[in-house]
């Protein structure tokens, strides 16, 4: 199942996001980002890696899940 909604943030964690993008690049990059980079940067990660990290959280506890039932299963035999 592919998670086909986009996500969405708060505006609270926009804003915190958008502020660790720009310490991220004054901290380690040593150049400066102003709001409306960051926001954009958000934005393409949001739009295009969020859901493929999203899909496989899913994947990972489908996975786990299912062994974790059949542990479980065999307790009785």
């Amino acid at each position: 199942m592919k998670h086909e909604q986009p996500i969405t943030l708060s505006k609270e964690r926009r804003n915190t996001m958008i502020s660790e993008i720009k310490n991220y690049y004054a901290t380690e990059r040593d150049e400066v980002i102003g709001e409306l980079a960051a926001g954009m940067l958000l934005d393409f990660f949001m739009d295009r890696l969020a859901p493929e990290i999203y899909n496989q959280g899913v994947y990972d506890s489908h996975k786990y899940i299912a062994e974790a039932a059949e542990d479980l299963l065999s307790i009785l035999k």
